[in-house]
């Protein structure tokens, strides 16, 4: 019994890593996506807290996405195909953790210069 509990267990700890979203992943993909609009990511990430970026961030980005395909500035322009992408889907937990970590209330700094 006990070697049927320790397989259980490690299978759900390695399963739960592997689900887990990385900050790394998410900084890396804010400087491919975003810092060509948002020149200075570490002043973007921490204008608001983490509080507004879980707003922004829930139902799947819905609110981000709203933002920039509603934008008529012309460098929003590249966002909208990125928005209507499966690399979007696939990379928004990292971006969320990433928003999260360094949001204005975390205390955290960025290094995405």
């Amino acid at each position: 019994m006990s070697k049927f509990f320790i397989s259980i267990l490690s299978i759900s700890l390695f399963t739960s890593i592997a689900l887990d979203a990385a900050v790394y992943k998410g900084q890396r993909e804010f400087v491919r996506e975003c810092v060509e609009c948002h020149k200075t990511g570490q002043v973007f990430v921490a204008t608001k807290n983490k509080k507004e970026w879980n707003a922004i961030m829930k139902n799947s980005g819905e609110k981000l996405v709203e933002i920039h395909l509603q934008s008529k500035e012309k460098s929003a322009g590249p966002s909208h195909e990125y928005f209507q992408n499966k690399i979007f889907v696939k990379n928004l937990k990292h971006l969320r953790d990433f928003l999260f970590e360094y949001a204005g209330d975390s205390g955290n700094v960025p290094a995405c210069n």
